[in-house]
């Protein structure tokens, strides 16, 4: 893994997995050799359709085993997977379409009307109309020629929201994509024997490097297109689940199920905690309660896997660090306003460097703060141990992560600054025991012209994905600012923390 085009994973998979089960979907079933046959079919679709090396596609859906297919069909074209969150609306999809150029689209019935609006209908392929290309998914006897890959070419554009406005797109090789599968396997310790499931969506980070990884080291994938508990915890039981993943929301849910006990969970190896910082209440009450540990982790859509918890030795897993880096990444803490490399035990900026960093971002211009010395700049605020492990106690960018999710202040602050009644605006993270962050916007209003704070947040609502929509609005006389214009959003969030208005 890492030397290759990523499509290489499934290849090998099918060849030496076989008839195995790769993805489980409601009652469907996917052998690893179906998924790479129907990825061949669907790139013979893809490739009379006119898609060349260099294109891009669209992919825009739900769990579903077609998200994976069509990834693999696009790779083995040499062409790159623009992925786009099934839970944007049209702003977001328009801004993210026109940032990457797409010259196609696949999506579901729901996403299609909507991209086929901005590509043209006949560059969009409806995956649940039989008479579209949907029919490319029901051969699995397909044979595609082997074409030339470069595998420092673009493989995969996902999307990570910016401090200055709409999400970036960031830009994966095959290289980098290849090694951080490679990382997630290790880190996880994954097999042929490991079956787990996923909730999160396929087209963040996350999602998507577990489609991988499963795949590469023959594992076994259950689909859920909705997060549903109950439903989680019985496949579990029923199918003898060895591993579990969770963010903030769904580790309090489980600590919260009043019958978490009445579930046979034995099976688990463990539940890995990622995307948001680990609350070691939470995480004790759901061991207390079932006898299931944590491993933590940590990582980017910029730089997947930075950290985990060591695998192979329990005695040493900890709640209060994120791990240790892989082989393979290299991190480092560097002073916040001098740049300079601290010791360890000082607190500054993580900063990290590995084959598994992105190429960089679209649009390119966002590149030039984003690395220092071909270093990446998390952004995240922290220290290490003389030994390598990773504490992470703040953030120096602006981002609000919702549930896992990055949210970029400027992004909810720029449909506000859209409505006549606002002449100031700044939206700032809150702490949330579910969620881990909520935002919340400070708003300036036009005296003549008054609206209400719900007015203001259904207007986000009806503009934005729902984990950007907004917790609560404030009316402030003025935003405070420094001379240069910068938003104080630290003195904003400290005066919501204590009391329920910015005075």
């Amino acid at each position: 893994m890492g030397d290759g085009p990523i499509h290489q994973g499934i290849e090998r998979a099918s060849e030496k997995f076989g008839d195995r089960p790769a993805i489980l979907a409601g009652e469907r079933r996917w052998s690893f050799r179906q998924i790479d046959s129907l990825s061949n079919s669907l790139a013979l679709e893809l490739a009379s359709g006119g898609i060349e090396r260099d294109n891009r596609v669209a992919v825009m859906m739900d769990n579903r085993a077609e998200f994976v297919i069509c990834v693999y069909a696009i790779s083995k074209l040499g062409a790159a997977s623009v992925l786009l969150s099934p839970a944007w609306r049209a702003r977001e999809i328009e801004h993210a379409v026109e940032l990457t150029k797409p010259s196609r689209a696949i999506a579901d019935e729901a996403a299609a009307p909507l991209l086929a609006s901005l590509l043209g209908e006949g560059a969009v392929s409806d995956i649940d109309d039989p008479g579209t290309s949907g029919a490319a998914f029901s051969r699995d006897d397909s044979r595609l020629a082997v074409r030339e890959i470069d595998p420092k070419s673009d493989a995969v554009l996902v999307f990570s929201s910016g401090t200055t406005g709409l999400p970036k797109a960031v830009r994966h090789t095959h290289v980098s994509l290849g090694c951080a599968t490679s990382h997630w396997v290790s880190a996880l310790a994954l097999g042929p024997d490991d079956r787990f499931q996923i909730a999160t969506p396929p087209s963040h980070i996350l999602g998507l490097l577990n489609l991988l990884a499963a795949a590469s080291a023959g594992a076994t994938v259950r689909l859920h297109r909705r997060f549903d508990l109950d439903e989680l915890l019985e496949r579990v039981s029923t199918e003898h689940t060895t591993l579990e993943m969770a963010v903030a929301p769904i580790a309090l849910a489980i600590a919260n199920h009043p019958d978490l006990e009445k579930y046979d969970l034995s099976s688990l190896r463990y539940i890995m905690w990622g995307a948001t910082p680990v609350s070691e209440a939470v995480a004790q009450t759901v061991t207390r309660r079932c006898g299931v540990r944590w491993l933590p982790a940590y990582g980017a859509s910029e730089v997947p896997v930075l950290a985990v918890n060591p695998v192979a030795d329990p005695r040493l897993w900890r709640l209060d660090s994120a791990g240790l880096p892989p082989s393979g990444v290299e991190l480092r803490v560097v002073d916040l306003d001098s740049g300079d490399v601290l010791e360890p035990g000082a607190i500054g900026e993580i900063q990290a460097r590995s084959a598994s960093a992105m190429a960089g971002y679209l649009p390119e211009e966002a590149n030039t703060e984003a690395f220092s010395d071909g270093w990446y700049r998390t952004g995240d605020v922290g220290w290490l141990e003389p030994a390598g492990w990773v504490h992470i106690t703040d953030r120096c960018k602006e981002m609000i992560k919702v549930s896992g999710f990055q949210v970029a202040p400027a992004e909810i602050e720029a449909v506000l600054h859209g409505h006549p009644s606002v002449l100031d605006c700044a939206v700032f993270g809150v702490p949330d025991e579910r969620a881990g962050e909520l935002p919340v916007a400070a708003v300036a209003l036009d005296p003549q012209r008054p609206v209400s704070a719900e007015e203001l947040k259904g207007l986000v609502a009806s503009s934005l994905a729902t984990y950007k929509a907004l917790h609560d609005v404030v009316i402030v006389d003025d935003i405070p600012r420094l001379a240069s214009g910068k938003v104080l959003r630290r003195v904003l969030r400290e005066r919501w923390v204590t009391s329920p208005r910015v005075p």
